[in-house]
């Protein structure tokens, strides 16, 4: 289905501003989304925040819906919770793991969840392994089966790392994890609204994500699946009186449902922004999304590959609309600033977000784009003809 970009630009109020080239920082929020928002906080301004609430219940309760239908899942194996952080860490910190124990992670792993494993292994005694790269740069798959014995725990992985260009073959790591039993955890941060996402086909057991980027829903927003089988298996980092129920002096009882996950007090409004972000990438349909920003950001690398002095740094045999590019003698930093005078938004990504990858590389920072579907080929023009003054 080929998507209506007019239609979708004049749906999109940033557009008429800003060349906005950084959405794997933050998308621009439809009208839609932006209306659900407004319109519960002007509820909670007039009425009171808890009565906005209760009012609103079946917008809440629709974002479950959403995510799940997007998911492939049911709705009683979402949570929606702050930020794709606390969604990857309830899962990663609920699950049993004692001295010994491995984890088994990529070389283009986020830094976030590199910290966490090294505090586990601080704490708790696991022991961390990175997963070789392909000769293509992406996790390989024939490296991570010989890896498998029976300590590894986890196999914990980054779907699209933050930079790179990089799609990580996330369902061929969910056969292998299948075959083996062992959970399997994967940070959908980047991906989600940028490309289809099927936990059936993928064969994780969880999932995290972010409203914010290119599901284009609002900020302080984020979700968790988790698989209903390995449900019991983990246990909330903490909990409160949404999460379990206090039945007796000394005993509570935890939600039956991945909602045990979630606590109490919640941005109500984000929540239900997030449920008509969600609907309105499903209804653009996200092949048709994923189709439009791969050959956006294909066209864009075989044009900035042409510009002497530029540099592509993207990895993988299958790449995605996240685009890593250097100016040589340029700082990324003044580069970002030089584009932001233009009024183009991108940014920059440094060896302490990936630094695996990025120090194996021999790279310390890097400018970063962040190509979506409602970008123009005129407004990627405007973005090169900037560049090439820079590189000039």
């Amino acid at each position: 289905m080929a998507l209506d970009i007019d239609r979708i630009r004049a749906d999109t109020p940033g557009c008429a501003n800003v060349i906005h080239l950084n959405n794997c920082g933050a998308g621009l929020m439809p009208a839609p989304v932006l209306d659900a928002v407004t319109t519960h906080l002007h509820a909670e301004a007039l009425g009171g925040g808890y009565e906005a609430a209760e009012a609103a219940n079946a917008a809440v309760e629709r974002s479950y819906d959403a995510i799940a239908g997007m998911l492939n899942c049911h709705r009683d194996e979402i949570a929606v919770v702050e930020n794709a952080t606390v969604a990857w860490d309830m899962a990663f910190y609920g699950l049993p793991l004692k001295p010994g124990d491995v984890v088994l992670t990529a070389v283009s792993e986020y830094a976030s969840n590199y910290i966490a494993y090294l505090q586990r292994a601080k704490r708790d005694g696991i022991e961390i392994r990175v997963i070789p790269n392909d000769n293509s740069g992406q996790l390989d798959v024939a490296a991570l089966k010989n890896m498998i014995n029976d300590r590894v725990k986890l196999i914990s992985i980054t779907h699209v790392p933050t930079n790179g260009g990089l799609v990580n073959p996330a369902a061929d790591v969910g056969a292998v994890a299948r075959a083996a039993g062992i959970p399997y955890l994967l940070d959908a941060c980047q991906s989600a609204g940028q490309m289809p996402l099927d936990v059936e086909e993928i064969g994780c057991d969880m999932l995290s994500a972010t409203g914010r980027k290119y599901l284009r829903g609002p900020r302080g927003t984020g979700f968790l699946y988790i698989r209903d089988s390995i449900l019991d298996r983990l246990e909330p980092p903490f909990l409160d009186l949404h999460a379990a129920t206090w039945v007796d002096a000394e005993r509570y009882e935890m939600l039956p449902t991945a909602r045990r996950f979630e606590n109490w007090e919640n941005y109500v409004a984000g929540k239900i922004g997030l449920g008509v972000a969600v609907d309105y990438a499903v209804d653009l349909g996200l092949d048709a999304i994923a189709t439009r920003v791969q050959q956006l950001a294909t066209n864009l690398r075989h044009e900035l590959a042409s510009i002497d002095g530029v540099a592509v740094h993207d990895l993988g045999r299958t790449q995605c609309g996240i685009v890593s590019f250097s100016i040589g003698g340029r700082e990324p930093v003044a580069v970002k600033a030089a584009m932001a005078d233009a009024g183009i938004n991108i940014s920059t990504s440094t060896v302490a977000s990936t630094r695996h990858d990025m120090a194996g590389r021999g790279i310390a920072s890097f400018n970063r784009l962040g190509l979506h579907y409602y970008n123009t080929e005129a407004e990627l023009d405007a973005f090169v003809a900037a560049l090439q003054r820079l590189a000039g």
